[in-house]
């Protein structure tokens, strides 16, 4: 009798109880109460501090409204699972109901398990929403930036090195974005042994109503194949290229804009033509699978904190959330330095952070259990 009574109570302890739907609903929707109040502090001070721009630029409402922030607010949906979960558990603490769950026959392994659903929902949902929706608000973002934010500082390259195929090479000093025009241009043929052609303007622009492109102060080298050079000067020239001024418009933050899908075939390419760049969009695609996991690992972190009934309160659990929140953001910064510079793979950068955080979150697990 004592062993099926021991069986029945722990096919008992894995079925979902009505405290499971109480702490689930208690989660998600202090989940989605922190997003609805940081997010309003955030878009009064993003409004407060570009009103002015909005104004100068003829922004209208409507344009405001659902073009920056209606894509503006999902962006940072998902930094905010940790503190919800430590206020809400702080809260559960303080008014002994997680001790009165203790005492009747609820484990803290158990107790978990609505945790880590909770913490599933949110990683799934961040996952699509980084992935699928995000890059498309991004996208809107960008295109309401133009029209009706940037400055002329704002919309520049400069510097690029672009390889379009594995003979060709493009450099330009400086590119304006929005009006598709630079300066300092060089195009190179590169053969085995030298470089067969190289042209160079002090301008360049793109007509997009005819789709060529215009070159100003130019000098043309070339050498043939038995060692002859021959150089040609010129005040314009009216031509076309092998290449889109879209190679030039593309920065460490163009990957954002794009699907997983469209991401992953756009490294792809990128590293063919040898880009530069290719550093900061593995680090982008990364980032999309470490963030939903990191929901999980700060859903236990955040719990393994909150857990406990302290006389000071919920400031001192938030304190504690808000210290270990900001150095996780660092551990990320820092990691992704060490990547840009060469000294880690961007899979392991992206993935560093959470490494450590789960450690943290097996350490404190195993002592809030105690």
């Amino acid at each position: 009798m004592s062993e099926m009574g021991s069986m029945q109570g722990k096919k008992r302890g894995f079925r979902w109880t009505l405290i499971d739907s109480y702490i689930l609903k208690k989660f998600l929707s202090s989940f989605l109460l922190s997003i609805a109040l940081l997010m309003t502090i955030v878009v009064v001070f993003d409004l407060s501090e570009n009103l002015n721009r909005f104004l100068q630029n003829n922004a209208p409402v409507s344009a405001i409204i659902i073009e920056r922030y209606f894509n503006f607010i999902p962006i940072f949906a998902n930094l905010f699972t940790f503190i919800s979960v430590i206020w809400f558990t702080s809260k559960l603490s303080n008014r002994n109901e997680i001790i009165s769950i203790y005492n009747g026959g609820i484990s803290f392994k158990r107790l978990l398990v609505p945790y880590i659903t909770g913490a599933f929902i949110i990683a799934v949902f961040s996952f699509f929403v980084a992935n699928f929706y995000i890059p498309r608000a991004n996208e809107q973002l960008d295109e309401f930036s133009f029209k009706y934010m940037l400055r002329r500082k704002d919309i520049s390259n400069y510097d690029l090195h672009v390889k379009t195929n594995d003979s060709t090479y493009l450099f330009i000093g400086h590119w304006n974005v929005k009006g598709f025009e630079g300066e300092d241009f060089t195009y190179e043929i590169i053969g085995k042994d030298y470089t067969k052609f190289k042209l160079k303007a002090g301008n360049i622009s793109y007509d997009t109503t005819r789709n060529r492109w215009l070159l100003n102060r130019y000098v043309i080298r070339r050498i043939d194949q038995n060692g002859c050079e021959s150089i040609r000067y010129g005040s314009t020239l009216d031509t076309v290229f092998d290449f889109s001024y879209v190679e030039f418009n593309k920065n460490d933050k163009t990957a954002a804009t794009m699907s997983y899908h469209e991401l992953r075939k756009f490294i792809k390419e990128e590293k063919e033509k040898g880009s530069s760049l290719v550093i900061y969009y593995e680090i982008e695609k990364h980032k999309r699978m470490t963030i939903p996991f990191g929901t999980i690992i700060m859903t236990l972190l955040g719990f393994s904190v909150a857990s406990r009934k302290t006389q000071r309160g919920v400031g001192v659990h938030l304190f504690i959330g808000l210290a270990l929140s900001f150095v996780y953001i660092f551990f990320q910064q820092v990691s992704n330095v060490f990547a840009i510079s060469g000294q880690l793979s961007p899979a392991i950068a992206s993935w560093l952070p959470n490494g450590i955080y789960l450690v943290i979150c097996i350490f404190m697990l195993r002592r809030a259990q105690k």
